[in-house]
């Protein structure tokens, strides 16, 4: 049956080639992110600096974009180059004391959350481990690692090895009633499904635009909550850090009051523009719908999976855009290359394939995958 989704299909020229099942790793872009691109660098070939109010009146309404798509303000957005850029302007920030203690799930999660607190050791930071169960996070295991001197909780929204979903609402919650800042790695969400800074009490939410966004490497954005705001030094500072940043006829060192003082120099236009164009298609067709979508995708191909006697993680109630997935028989590594080498874009992490299939592909797709696996297994 064809969805109102099918239009958007002819945006991604890459279902001409491959069956692309890779979003959580690296996402192909779409013709209108392309265009964008190729929109900015046409303006500076043929006309250099001229247009450039229209440059950051472009890059102000994609730090609007990016807003919306969370649920916070503008001032509250910052443009990074990636996630790790945002959770390391986060990590080096804070003023930290000696004894002061971080709760990361450092066993499951990816290196981007993990070494921006290891790094804080010789500022007397301690990381305290949260115990991961099922290849995730739960509230509970949150408050066990919890003490007294715990200053921030540093989780994933979505872990990227498992694809476990972490109940974001309910470690929030939890954090608030401890007096615990709460930073969320949001890469393997935002894009994928709807997401609520507010409603989940998030302090710090890092994400760039290269997986689930559908936009291009280098460009993603931070967000910082108002409240927090004043509490976080920028580590780098330059003239766009500061209140009166456009006039290069005095030094006045003001820092801005916004999540801006994070921006120390030129803008990536490039990767705004494009970054503009990736989140406006994904709020054009609704992340409800993109999550709905992702959903069906995963329950259908998790039970043809499981009838070939495949085992499949993670369970439809920690789901996100991710499943994972071991052969009947055979070795994992084996399946993989056979994979490969017949067009099929996913990942191996830790042992197992992942796939993680996004709005604009189809259930006959996902049927391809399984014949092939079950030719692989019938070997």
């Amino acid at each position: 049956m064809t969805s109102p989704l099918d239009t958007y299909r002819a945006e991604f020229p890459v279902v001409e080639e491959q069956l692309y099942f890779n979003h959580a790793g690296v996402a192909p872009t779409s013709l209108r992110v392309a265009n964008a691109v190729r929109e900015w660098t046409e303006e500076l070939l043929r006309h250099g600096v001229r247009h450039e109010r229209g440059w950051e009146a472009r890059t102000e309404n994609t730090r609007q974009l990016a807003a919306r798509i969370i649920g916070a303000s503008p001032e509250e957005i910052a443009f990074v180059r990636n996630t790790s850029h945002g959770l390391g302007l986060v990590a080096e920030g804070l003023d930290w004391r000696p004894g002061d203690e971080v709760a990361v799930a450092a066993s499951i999660e990816y290196p981007s959350n993990v070494y921006p607190w290891i790094h804080l050791r010789e500022r007397g930071v301690v990381m305290r481990e949260i115990e991961p169960r099922d290849g995730g996070i739960t509230p509970e295991a949150v408050a066990a690692a919890l003490t007294p001197r715990t200053r921030l909780v540093a989780l994933s929204s979505v872990q990227f090895a498992s694809g476990y979903r972490t109940d974001l609402e309910a470690i929030g919650a939890l954090c608030e009633r401890s007096g615990v800042l709460f930073c969320v790695d949001g890469i393997q969400s935002v894009g994928c499904l709807p997401v609520d800074v507010k409603k989940c009490r998030i302090h710090f939410l890092s994400a760039d635009s290269h997986k689930w966004m559908i936009g291009i490497s280098g460009i993603g954005f931070l967000y910082v909550d108002r409240d927090v705001l004043p509490r976080v030094r920028p580590v780098l500072v330059g003239w766009r850090s500061t209140t009166d940043a456009w006039n290069f006829n005095r030094s006045h060192f003001e820092l801005r009051p916004d999540a801006t003082k994070f921006e120390e120099g030129s803008h990536n236009y490039c990767g705004t523009y494009a970054l503009g164009a990736a989140l406006g298609l994904l709020l054009e067709v609704g992340l409800e719908n993109v999550e709905a979508r992702i959903r069906q995708l995963l329950t259908h191909v998790d039970g043809e999976l499981r009838a070939l006697g495949c085992e499949t993680g993670p369970s439809p109630e920690h789901r996100a855009g991710i499943l994972t997935f071991l052969p009947p028989r055979g070795e994992v590594r084996a399946l993989a290359s056979y994979l490969s080498e017949r067009d099929v874009s996913y990942s191996l992490r830790r042992g197992r394939i992942r796939i993680s299939p996004h709005f604009y592909n189809q259930p006959e797709e996902l049927d391809r995958l399984v014949e092939l696996v079950r030719g692989f297994c019938g070997k």
